[in-house]
């Protein structure tokens, strides 16, 4: 029997242009790593309260099984949100490299569960 592919989320708000972009980068890492990149899950954040109740940290972040795939700090609110590269730049947009990582973490914890 297949493992469940892990639940990969973005959290986006209207205001940030970046989160369509994010949105195409993580369906590329999920199509390279075979889980289709469809099974990814979008969720608006429209509000200061949704923000609080989400602990969001601005626009566009990605969560995989849940956890957020960079350490965002302090939760920001309604608000872009910024990423460091593992160049150490700074970008609107994730480091492919680490939604890859997070994609795979999170689907050897599920195959080490199986």
């Amino acid at each position: 029997m297949a493992e469940p592919a892990p639940l990969v989320e973005l959290l986006w708000w209207r205001g940030c242009p970046s989160w369509e972009r994010a949105g195409e980068i993580v369906r590329e890492q999920m199509e390279h790593q075979g889980l289709g990149g469809d099974a990814l899950s979008l969720r608006e954040i429209r509000d200061d309260r949704e923000a609080e109740a989400a602990g969001f940290p601005g626009s566009p972040t990605i969560l995989v099984d849940g956890h957020d795939i960079q350490d965002p700090g302090e939760a920001s609110g309604l608000t872009c949100r910024v990423y460091r590269l593992r160049d150490g730049r700074i970008s609107a947009l994730p480091d492919p490299a680490d939604i890859a990582d997070a994609l795979a973490a999170a689907s050897a914890s599920s195959e080490s569960r199986g």
